[in-house]
């Protein structure tokens, strides 16, 4: 018997293991189950309850959120009082869309989140959007 003519009837095995592929796409999937809440960007603040749509948000919304202490940041970087808009003027300069999303604590006075809105549409920002959370229907 020919041990060489044996092995050659059997013909090549093609088929695919699949079994490790599985595994790494259950890690990443597991990774990202466990990053993704941590990747919310700017401060949290107590928001508002309010009945509206909700909008869809740009792949990279500026979000301008005060606290209720007064202090003001665009995403997680405090602004000092009366540099807002000239920080946002600068950050403009080379975006085509100039949206901005403001996040103000519910007690937070009236006067200072109109006082931020003004900054920010003096900063030549074209559309501004309101941050709140969903009323719960009862």
């Amino acid at each position: 018997m020919d041990i060489g003519h044996r092995n050659s009837d059997r013909g090549t095995m093609s088929q695919i293991n699949v079994t490790p592929l599985v595994d790494v796409m259950l890690v990443l999937l597991v990774i990202f189950m466990v990053t993704a809440p941590m990747m919310q960007q700017g401060v949290q603040v107590n928001l508002p309850k309010a009945e509206t749509k909700a909008l869809k948000s740009p792949e990279e919304a500026i979000v301008v959120s005060i606290e209720k202490s007064g202090r003001i940041f665009i995403d997680k970087n405090e602004v000092p009082q009366g540099e807002l808009k000239t920080k946002l003027a600068a950050m403009f300069v080379n975006r085509a869309k100039k949206e901005v999303f403001l996040k103000a604590d519910r007690d937070v006075p009236y006067g200072e989140v109109v006082k931020t809105m003004a900054e920010i549409k003096g900063a030549g920002v074209e559309r501004l959007g309101m941050v709140t959370e969903p009323a719960s229907r009862q």
